[in-house]
């Protein structure tokens, strides 16, 4: 396989956490178990990686939470032959500002995402690159809970980030009015999901083939109940 790469000045950033049942997907544990939950999550994320490298678009960083020592992201960087960063502390904001910023005082532009977004696929990466190099400043897409499902950067705006509640379905509402205070001029790709609630498991298992989501199991009023003793 070639190792040039069509926008070789960008990165393109996965945010991840380690895959440890019961911290991961948490709100699909009634359906799936902390275990199911965590393999999902883990194929989600082989997914988005295998997507990332067969684009040949630019490379590959892994944003690793709490750190980058768990085996499976040592064994990602052995596959793939990316970079493992580790996040910062503090809420996501932050630590999507921090990373997204020491990306762009590289001299890079830069493109983060998440690993359980289904609808994200090759066509939607290179898009939101083309935007970018196009001179754009910003580019989002918008997801269909409210929030988004890609951020790009191709100039630091350190307030795009602060004070959001996140997790919620004011989120790219506020971000636009960010924008627009700010005078960024971005642009916003087609409507995206990610793989959060059981509503979007369900839809997961209507509308793809890629990946065979593990059985239902016993819900637990505890999902950390579930979890291997030490």
């Amino acid at each position: 396989m070639s190792n040039a790469y069509i926008f070789p000045n960008a990165r393109l950033l996965i945010f991840v956490k380690a895959p440890i049942p019961g911290r991961v997907k948490t709100r699909l544990a009634g359906s799936l178990g902390t275990r199911g939950a965590a393999k999902l999550y883990k194929e989600l994320l082989r997914r988005t990686l295998a997507m990332a490298d067969a684009s040949r678009l630019c490379p590959i960083e892994l944003w690793c939470a709490p750190d980058s020592r768990h085996g499976f992201f040592v064994a990602c960087r052995r596959k793939y032959g990316i970079r493992l960063r580790r996040q910062c502390t503090g809420d996501l904001g932050q630590r999507m500002n921090h990373a997204l910023n020491r990306t762009l005082a590289e001299g890079n532009h830069a493109v983060l995402i998440g690993s359980d977004c289904i609808s994200l696929g090759i066509a939607e990466l290179r898009a939101a690159f083309d935007l970018l190099a196009a001179g754009r400043d910003a580019v989002i897409g918008p997801a269909a809970d409210g929030g988004y499902v890609l951020v790009g950067l191709g100039q630091r705006c350190p307030a795009l980030f602060r004070g959001i509640a996140w997790s919620t379905p004011t989120v790219l509402a506020t971000t636009r009015r960010r924008f627009k205070r700010a005078g960024v001029d971005w642009a916003e790709l087609p409507l995206g999901w990610d793989v959060d609630t059981p509503t979007d498991l369900r839809h997961l298992r209507r509308n793809t083939r890629w990946y065979s989501v593990p059985p239902a199991v016993p819900a637990t009023r505890n999902p950390a109940a579930a979890l291997p003793s030490a």
